[in-house]
This record gives C-alpha cells, sequence and structure tokens, in this order.
C-alpha cells in the first residue's frame, strides 16, 4: 500500500519547516497552469528514467497530481527505487486548492 498525506498534514510540516521534496508528476501543460512552491517536475511517463535526478534521503518526498491518482504510481516508482519516505497527496492539488489555498486556480 501506498502512504498518503492529507493537505492539511503537509501544509503542517510545511509552516513547521520539515524538509520536504515536492514532486509534481503532472504534465508540462498542467504544471505551467498551478503548481505548489518549490515543487520539482518530473512528469509520470518520465519518471523512471529520471528518478536518478532525485537524491535519496531521509527527507519525505510528496508527490502530487491533479487529483492524487497518477502520485500514487509515482510514488511506488519512488518507492521501489529504494526512497525510504514517500507519500501521495491525497486528492493531489485539486484538493489543496479547496482545503488549503483557494487563490490557486483549478482546472
Amino acid at each position: 500500500m501506498i502512504p498518503q498525506i492529507q493537505p492539511q498534514e503537509l501544509k503542517l510540516l510545511l509552516e513547521r519547516g520539515v524538509p520536504v521534496l515536492l514532486l509534481d508528476v503532472r504534465e508540462p501543460q498542467e504544471y505551467a497552469w498551478c503548481h505548489l512552491p518549490g515543487s520539482l517536475h518530473i512528469p509520470l511517463g518520465e519518471l523512471p528514467s529520471r528518478v536518478g535526478e532525485l537524491n535519496v534521503g531521509e527527507e519525505l518526498v510528496v508527490v502530487y497530481c491533479h487529483h492524487g491518482i497518477r502520485s500514487l504510481s509515482g510514488a511506488a516508482i519512488l518507492l521501489q527505487a529504494g526512497f525510504p519516505k514517500v507519500a501521495s497527496l491525497a486528492g493531489g492539488i485539486d484538493r489543496w486548492s479547496v482545503q488549503i489555498d483557494p487563490s490557486m486556480p483549478r482546472y
């Protein structure tokens, strides 16, 4: 089972300054429309070949997409690659925009 993190939990971690790598696995046009500040963008289809660009460390990697479906696949790829702390953002950036940041554009 792939671990998931709720938007409110992620918000608290970020507010507390806990090191978190935000990984956006959406397509380039989606990322251009809106994204979480400081996030790294690697589309899901490119992730298997680009996983080496990420440092396997102790920080939590939070993978997100639009609604939280593709991010589950992205998180699985990272877990298989040996990342110790990985979670998928439940509900994706859409739920984040509803629950945390209503100023973020929705699509």
